[in-house]
């Protein structure tokens, strides 16, 4: 269902306010550029700092904006189940085409909870769930055995996952329960080459905000089995993917979008700050490295 290069966008703001009309410039250019899909209002959107309303709004305007072009994961995770299925909801009312569901992060609910968490979103809402494990800033690890126990539950609903584990065992443990038509994105862009090759469809990507091109032609040479092109593309790409993560995200890659556009900037909410002179430094070395700059 969802494959190749898949930005989790950034969100824009200017003077303090989400800047819808950059954002809709951002999907725009992901599209040309050969995003196969699009992922507003993730971690790298800043989900945590967005009131409610402009979530929904930008689901909507990324939905909107794609007109069908590709599909639209939209963030809806929460740590309050109430909360997640209002999202969902909303996503699901304008048109979204399925819903990215981070693992209850804070109150660090058990194995059995999150079974409980994710099926009672899958029984709530007619609309198909990428579960979202990314355990390092959750502290919630979604193990193995409650990915498969949901999917077989609910085939029809939880349909895939966003793994930013860390580990690559996990992809054949999935593909041997539940088979190759379950989802496996990577969430980490400098794993994204090995996953692919470890039965893996693609990344939900903090790079393709930056280089949607490169990332675009990465995944298509890996999922093809073009190796020597897809390792020409990752070691293009590799210390772009590293030096977006030298300050907290998404700072660095405001910045390096700061360098390529004129209609996006540095702007990050609190508790987040602008990236470091460091981090600069490294940020404009990959972007030079990747032939970007």
């Amino acid at each position: 269902m969802f494959s190749g290069s898949i930005p989790a966008l950034v969100t824009p703001f200017r003077d303090g306010a989400v800047d819808y009309a950059a954002f809709r410039r951002l999907v725009d250019w992901q599209i040309a550029e050969g995003s196969l899909a699009l992922v507003p209002c993730g971690t790298t959107g800043e989900a945590p700092t967005l009131t409610n309303e402009e979530q929904h709004l930008l689901i909507a305007a990324c939905v909107e904006q794609a007109a069908g072009r590709v599909p639209v994961i939209a963030g809806c995770g929460s740590n309050d189940t109430q909360t997640a299925l209002w999202h969902m909801q909303e996503a699901k009312a304008v048109g979204a085409d399925a819903a990215l569901m981070v693992a209850p992060y804070y109150n660090r609910p058990s194995q059995a909870g999150l079974l409980a968490h994710f099926s009672y979103l899958a029984e709530k809402v007619d609309l198909p769930i990428v579960l979202y494990n990314v355990p390092g800033r959750t502290v919630t690890d979604i193990r193995p055995e409650t990915v498969v126990e949901l999917a077989r539950r609910f085939p029809d609903r939880i349909i895939g996952i966003k793994d930013a584990s860390g580990d690559m065992t996990r992809l054949t443990a999935h593909r041997l329960s539940l088979g190759a038509g379950f989802v496996q994105l990577c969430g980490n862009d400098d794993m994204a080459l090995h996953y692919n090759a470890g039965g893996g469809s693609g990344c939900i990507s903090v790079t393709a905000n930056v280089a949607p091109r490169l990332c675009a032609e990465f995944q298509a040479a890996s999922l093809a089995g073009d190796m020597a092109k897809a390792h020409e593309l990752n070691e293009r790409l590799f210390p772009l993917h590293q030096a977006l993560f030298t300050d907290a995200s998404p700072a660095p890659v405001k910045y390096a979008l700061a360098r390529l556009h004129d209609w996006l900037n540095l702007s990050v909410r609190l508790p987040l700050v602008e990236c470091s002179a460091e981090a600069r430094r490294a940020v404009d070395a990959g972007l030079e490295h990747a032939g970007l700059i």
